[in-house]
């Protein structure tokens, strides 16, 4: 069963155009009472997300804030920014302690810091985030330990209390596909974008195609990404 409505709760999600976030803005929506995404430019290169956050926005009905990153594009040494690395190809496992070349360095912590400063500049008191300890990318800025740490200094930082909220943080990428049915955001998610190399239709090679396919065929569920660039009609949501 969903939660009841946080009642006068104003919040602002993290939306990157992904399976993740897309679902977490669906949650926000049924979760407060007015809610606004921000999307951030970091200089990646699979840009098409920018254009998927911009729609899943607008088809939405929240106001969608672009705000410039490009010091990660500077830093480089990754393959989100970095043209020069290709993306690894193939899932991570449990306990992989080495990280995978998309890691980027402190990305999770820069988007909610400069979120928490708009959210500060809009009255807005709740941060949703789509980061999951259980996505074995092994990403250690998505680890639930590091989330708590953050909201506590962002809470200190902007001196005034705000919530960071994280509802994917203990699922499984099945669990999220079925959260998404819940909430009624598969149509949303024909519009999401995962691929790591930015291609439309996705690749289906890289890990997080193969990952968000495995959370979908785990779920029992056809993507509707897929779905719509094969030209078929999405899953009834009846």
């Amino acid at each position: 069963m969903l939660p009841a409505t946080m009642s006068g709760g104003r919040a602002l999600v993290v939306l990157s155009g992904g399976q993740d976030s897309t679902t977490c803005l669906h949650w926000a929506l049924r979760q407060f009472d007015h809610v606004e995404a921000v999307t951030f430019d970091y200089g990646q290169r699979h840009r098409v997300e920018l254009s998927a956050a911009r729609h899943i926005a607008s088809q939405a009905g929240v106001r969608h804030h672009l705000l410039p990153i490009n010091t990660f594009a500077a830093l480089g040494g990754n393959a989100l920014t970095d043209a020069s690395i290709t993306p690894e190809a193939g899932m991570r496992t449990e306990g992989d302690s080495q990280l995978p070349n998309t890691f980027v360095p402190g990305r999770n912590l820069i988007f909610l810091t400069f979120a928490a400063a708009l959210a500060w500049q809009q009255r807005l008191d709740h941060l949703v985030v789509g980061v999951a300890q259980t996505d074995y990318s092994g990403y250690p800025d998505c680890r639930d330990n590091t989330l708590q740490a953050l909201e506590r200094a962002l809470c200190l930082g902007m001196d005034r209390p705000i919530q960071l909220h994280t509802p994917l943080m203990h699922l499984s990428k099945a669990d999220t596909v079925r959260l998404a049915m819940q909430l009624g955001a598969l149509p949303a998610l024909a519009h999401s974008h995962t691929c790591y190399h930015g291609s439309v239709p996705p690749c289906g090679e890289c890990a997080a195609c193969q990952l968000r396919a495995k959370g979908f065929a785990e779920a029992g569920v056809a993507d509707p990404l897929v779905l719509r660039h094969a030209g078929k009609a999405e899953p009834c949501l009846a």
